[in-house]
């Protein structure tokens, strides 16, 4: 009997235990502390990393290629636009310390996709989908800047926190792999009608899969086109993959025009101030003047007396002088990027350089969408595949609808000949004082020169499709003006002591401090592998060789 109430006695005791652990746990439990959460919320953050617009995904200005703003670094080392006052930055590839963020950024499409699943969504589903994109435009990225990059451990905590690094090749085959799933899952979702992707939460498609479908494909035409100098690598096969996307369209939907552009709009603020356009009034008076102009942008327009020229930038006024009208090409001069700042900041005070056009870029909190991924790019990528002979097709007309398609969304009609700019004149200190000022351009005069008229020769005819994609991608497309500089030579970037690294354009990031630090065998096992002798900015990655 007093066997039988012991047992009573240590039961009724467990079930206290557990009624007070219970208690305790809940207790514990942080109500605003969630340990899940919903995945259409995981997917707007993601969505505003990319646009460069979020806090994880904000370009730092040196470490992070995890999101390009319109105006951040990136777009300084495009050779677009410099700036000549160190307090606001300066122009110093400044890559000695790269950063892994977007890592993080990955492992939350990755607990996205998870969040999905754990909700009951089969298998392949919008989020599955998107979650695809999201790592294919990363990696992609990163092996860009960098090289060899950890990518089959590196999602996966459970494996290692000290994953090793995967050749440049194999992340390539990986990007590809992805965007080629994704689109097939695209394609499954819109053929059942799936309309879960939250619209609210897509901040760049409104959760339209048609969409989403085509700039998975047109991005694969950017990772395609990027791989030229590995056109004959037969685990790539890069032409085989390029010709079955044009001759497929049912198949692999492309962009068919602007209204398809993978973007961020940009919006006046209100409880949103995060998402105003990055130059806008408000800042007008402390920065207008510390960006100027970058020769190498300048002059690609100005030697082809191309008109864009009076969109996006100012004459320097000290060369205008007392001449009645501004709209001529000698009059706009960029500095070049690798000139000393003080020299390129004494120059600008006495306005020997062409400032941005601050009509355009600092009338209002909206300005141009941040494109990621664009139809103008779109065209001179496949311009330039034709060229190379992985596709059939007229490579002259593509060529020629990206040129014009970017005239036009800088407001100039190829069908007229009379337009209307905007500047701000010499002396007059508010965006609210630009004038008017007339100009005429007429389009078949400017493709008729043989600078532009698409050339018979291969050779040629690649270097001015380059060169009118980097016209075309001024302050849009993320690094892609540096990739393709860095893989064709075109524009001529120019260097000097502005640039630092010795004057050199550096071909890649160094890789961050912490691998040094925290995964320091696998980093030492990648430099050997790439035949790099050091890990600096001059060495010559698999993707360039």
């Amino acid at each position: 009997m007093k066997q039988v109430k012991n047992i009573i006695l240590v039961f009724m005791g467990g079930l206290l235990m557990v009624s007070c652990n219970k208690q305790i746990q809940e207790k514990q439990a942080d109500p605003n502390n969630p340990t899940t959460v919903p995945p259409a919320l995981v997917l707007g953050t993601l969505l505003t990393d990319i646009s460069g617009t979020g806090t994880a995904g904000r370009l730092s200005g040196t470490n992070s290629n995890e999101g390009v703003n319109s105006w951040d670094g990136a777009h300084r080392w495009n050779q677009y636009h410099c700036s000549n006052y160190d307090y606001y930055d300066n122009n110093i590839y400044a890559w000695t310390n790269g950063s892994f963020d977007p890592y993080l950024v990955m492992k939350n499409a990755v607990q996205m996709e998870k969040e999905n699943s754990t909700r009951g969504a089969p298998a392949v589903n919008p989020y599955e989908a998107v979650g695809r994109f999201v790592r294919a435009y990363y990696y992609y990225n990163l092996t860009s800047m960098f090289g060899d990059v950890p990518q089959t451990e590196a999602l996966d905590v459970a494996i290692t926190q000290s994953p090793a690094y995967t050749p440049q090749e194999q992340v390539f085959r990986y990007v590809l792999a992805q965007l080629d799933t994704a689109n097939t899952d695209f394609a499954s979702l819109i053929a059942s009608n799936d309309n879960s992707l939250s619209p609210s939460q897509d901040i760049m498609y409104g959760g339209n899969l048609v969409l989403w479908q085509k700039m998975v494909n047109t991005f694969q035409l950017r990772v395609l086109v990027a791989l030229s100098n590995k056109a004959s690598d037969p685990l790539l096969n890069v032409p085989a993959r390029f010709a079955a996307i044009l001759g497929s369209p049912s198949t692999y939907p492309v962009f068919s025009g602007q209204a398809d552009d993978y973007k961020f709009v940009y919006n006046p603020g209100n409880a949103n101030t995060y998402s105003t356009y990055p130059f806008n009034p408000t800042n007008f008076g402390s920065i207008a003047q510390r960006f100027n102009m970058a020769d190498t942008y300048v002059k690609a327009l100005t030697t082809l007396n191309d008109a864009r020229v009076f969109v996006t930038c100012e004459p320097a006024w000290a060369y205008v002088a007392a001449d009645p009208n501004p709209c001529k090409y000698n009059y706009f001069v960029g500095a070049s990027t690798g000139l000393p700042l003080a020299l390129m900041y004494a120059a600008a005070g006495v306005d020997s350089f062409s400032f941005i056009n601050r009509q355009r870029y600092y009338s209002n909190y909206t300005g141009e969408p941040n494109v990621l991924v664009g139809y103008k790019e779109m065209c001179f990528n496949i311009a330039e595949g034709i060229t190379r002979g992985w596709a059939t097709g007229n490579a002259e007309t593509w060529y020629k609808l990206g040129i014009t398609e970017s005239m036009a969304f800088y407001g100039i009609d190829v069908t007229k000949t009379s337009f209307t700019t905007y500047f701000l004149p010499k002396g007059a200190n508010s965006v609210t004082q630009v004038a008017p000022y007339p100009y005429n351009f007429d389009f078949t005069t400017y493709y008729a020169q043989p600078s532009v008229a698409l050339s018979p020769v291969t050779a040629t005819a690649i270097n001015q499709i380059v060169l009118q994609k980097y016209i075309a991608s001024f302050q849009n497309s993320g690094y892609e003006s540096y990739y393709n500089w860095r893989r064709t030579g075109v524009p001529a970037f120019e260097g000097g002591s502005g640039v630092g690294n010795n004057g050199i354009v550096p071909i890649r990031w160094a890789y961050p401090v912490t691998e040094q630090q925290q995964n320091t065998d696998n980093w030492k096992k990648a430099l050997t592998a790439q035949g790099f002798t050091q890990d600096d900015l001059n060495q010559v990655m698999w993707l360039l060789k």
